[in-house]
């Protein structure tokens, strides 16, 4: 037997982190970074302190991924600054409540515009530079539990991301086999804008308290699960959504039997 190879080492591979600069998504550009990637990050606005990690740090690219004239100019500058794209992890999304009784048609398209095309765009660009790479690459679309079950508050996010996880299983099929397209389930992750959805450190340690596994989540729960999937442990997994959620929600009516 040879020496003992990392599989889990990115270095000398090119990774795209939509929306890169805050929450999930600065999770995920560091522990890439940590792993010798370099890693762009596109946002519509610089952030005032870019994602760092190991002495790496992350390139920022201006890009509002809904204008698809914005993503194909995205892409032309990854390739001209890096050189190469192997990995892209959809990230970008997101979405306010509002109640789905009332809310506007022109806010539920911007919400499917944002958690939905913007994937597929993206993900079209992104195959587009990978088909012609001799290894091809590795797509993964941040998806959320949100579309696993009901989304009350926020219905168009919920069927945007139940969306991306067919549109997950469609691409893996259509770009196999040089470009493997996975999806992650985030659960409920405790990011700084965790106070918008749980309210103060208290509500957010109670929602953590019906987690099985007793906390809520953090980006670096989703980092690791995407770092998994873009490396040669994960060769064989495509069209797979890997459900990162900490064991789930326990079902409401095993409350209501022991009360």
């Amino acid at each position: 037997m040879g020496p003992m190879t990392d599989e889990l080492d990115m270095s000398g591979r090119t990774v795209l982190v939509t929306g890169g600069a805050r929450g999930i998504g600065r999770g995920i550009t560091e522990r890439f970074l940590a792993a010798g990637a370099a890693v762009a990050i596109c946002g519509r606005s610089e952030p005032d302190e870019l994602p760092t990690a190991d002495g790496r740090t992350a390139v920022f690219i201006a890009a509002d991924v809904r204008d698809p004239d914005a993503v194909d100019a995205l892409m032309t500058a990854i390739v001209d600054q890096l050189g190469r794209l192997d990995v892209l992890i959809n990230n970008a999304g997101g979405s306010p409540s509002a109640d789905s009784a009332t809310v506007s048609p022109k806010f539920s398209k911007a919400i499917i515009e944002l958690n939905l095309l913007a994937p597929l765009v993206c993900a079209q660009r992104a195959n587009a530079v990978m088909q012609q790479q001799p290894d091809g690459g590795s797509i993964i679309n941040i998806a959320s539990v949100s579309g696993l079950r009901p989304s009350p508050g926020t219905a168009a996010y919920g069927a945007a991301k139940a969306g991306v996880l067919n549109l997950t299983q469609t691409l893996a099929v259509d770009y196999a086999p040089k470009v493997r397209v996975n999806a992650i389930s985030a659960g409920l992750i405790r990011t700084d804008q965790s106070h918008l959805h749980y309210g103060d450190d208290a509500g957010i340690e109670a929602v953590g308290a019906t987690v099985p596994l007793g906390r809520m989540g953090t980006p670096a729960d989703i980092a690791s699960a995407c770092l998994f999937l873009t490396s040669p442990l994960a060769a064989y997994v495509s069209g797979a959504n890997l459900v990162v959620h900490g064991g789930g929600e326990a079902p409401a009516y095993l409350d209501a039997a022991d009360a």
